[in-house]
């Protein structure tokens, strides 16, 4: 087992996934210290709070995260730091231990149990996403206000592929504005197969809701 700096948050990380992070509550301040100057590579897991806040202590955590590593830090004030963050992989949580002087647990890597098959396939993703974006585009210039400055989503780009299916099915993920429920149940599904129906779930919800709000 491998002892990693921890930190719990109102969000969920993908593996490859952006994250950054405005540090300033002195145990992760300390935690920071630790990562960029005693850990031999500045990494830390993170995970999902199931209760509580971010600020304060106390809360209580998912035992299922993503490895982080900062891949840019500057300091912003007295102990305070602005982090650029990528997900590398995911994690579990075997033992959660003090939490003096910042939160540490015990964690394994967790890989995929499988490889696929990927449902509905990526050419049906990549069209259903871009029909999202259709519908959201719709949606902001329907809610147009006169004399102000709606932003108008756009289409990421979807071409290509990851090395992997399991990758490609974190990045369609992060394409999309997921709630963190469903980034969890992401996270969480055990191989690449059952994430990709997670993932369909997901997004059917996503385009009804879309549907509906232009009926009005």
């Amino acid at each position: 087992m491998t002892v990693s700096p921890m930190f719990p948050l109102g969000s969920v990380l993908l593996p490859g996934g952006a994250m950054p992070l405005h540090v300033f509550e002195p145990r992760y301040q300390a935690m920071v210290r630790h990562c960029l100057g005693e850990a031999r590579t500045p990494t830390f897991g993170q995970v999902l709070i199931a209760r509580g806040t971010e600020v304060g202590g106390g809360e209580q955590r998912h035992d299922v995260g993503t490895l982080a590593e900062i891949i840019a830090h500057v300091e912003i004030g007295p102990g305070q730091h602005a982090l650029d963050c990528r997900g590398r992989e995911r994690i579990r949580v075997t033992k959660w231990l003090d939490d003096a002087p910042f939160p540490r647990a015990e964690i394994e890597p967790w890989p995929d149990e499988n490889d696929g098959p990927v449902e509905p396939g990526f050419h049906t993703f990549a069209a259903r996403i871009a029909e999202l974006y259709s519908l959201l585009a719709q949606l902001a210039d329907k809610q147009d206000i006169p004399g102000s400055e709606v932003a108008m989503p756009e289409l990421p780009v979807l071409g290509g592929t990851s090395k992997t299916p399991a990758r490609h099915l974190y990045e369609l993920a992060d394409c999309i504005p997921l709630g963190d429920v469903d980034r969890y149940q992401l996270l969480t599904a055990p191989g690449v197969h059952e994430r990709s129906l997670v993932l369909s779930d997901a997004l059917d919800g996503l385009l009804e809701m879309a549907e509906f709000g232009l009926l009005d």
